[in-house]
């Protein structure tokens, strides 16, 4: 099975914690480590996953946030196999290996 990988973008939590509320905040601080991206730039970022991100731009944001890219970026299994169940919960399905007897017509069960 090929398992699918996504993952949390964590970036507007640890600007909280720091309590950086404005994405705009981080316009200047990534200017001075010579990231220039514009305000609307800043704001996806901050709000959106980015599909793809600059190996310079991650530095910078772990400068500024003093973190590491383990900090933004938590990875996750995205395809996990889900089976309802009566109640409408969602549920891991567990695939265990069963032994399957085939009977033929007029077969005694043993």
């Amino acid at each position: 099975m090929i398992k699918k990988m996504g993952y949390q973008w964590l970036l507007r939590r640890l600007m909280a914690e720091r309590e950086m509320y404005q994405t705009s905040d981080l316009v200047p601080l990534l200017a001075e480590r010579g990231i220039t991206l514009s305000r609307e730039q800043v704001y996806r970022l901050v709000t959106h996953p980015p599909q793809r991100l600059s190996m310079d731009t991650l530095v910078a944001l772990c400068d500024i946030l003093s973190c590491s890219p383990n900090d933004l970026i938590k990875p996750e299994v995205v395809n996990a196999q889900l089976r309802k169940t009566a109640d409408e919960t969602a549920g891991p399905v567990s695939l265990t290996a069963r032994r399957t007897v085939v009977r033929r017509p007029g077969q005694n069960p043993s």
